[in-house]
């Protein structure tokens, strides 16, 4: 099961220097990176790794099935940023 990014992230990229499978977005090479209000996770390219969950400094990183009920909806919100940009 992939790991989705839910409400408490700000954007650090911290998570994405670590991430071996290069599926967070946006990058801070990518033009909305600076307009950004959170970062995404491909669930389609997610190895399962969870490198981001130890690197998230504010905790924000989530296995989808454990998800907490009040950010459920960051599920989707993961993967509409993704289907948005094919």
């Amino acid at each position: 099961m992939a790991y989705v990014i839910a409400a408490p992230c700000v954007a650090d990229y911290s998570c994405l220097e670590v991430c071996p499978a290069d599926c967070i977005r946006p990058r801070p090479d990518d033009p909305e990176f600076m307009r950004a209000e959170q970062l995404y996770i491909d669930a389609q390219t997610c190895i399962d790794c969870e490198a981001c969950v130890t690197a998230c400094p504010v905790d924000a990183v989530f296995e989808a099935s454990r998800l907490p009920r009040k950010w459920g909806e960051y599920k989707n919100i993961n993967a509409e940023y993704f289907q948005a940009r094919t």
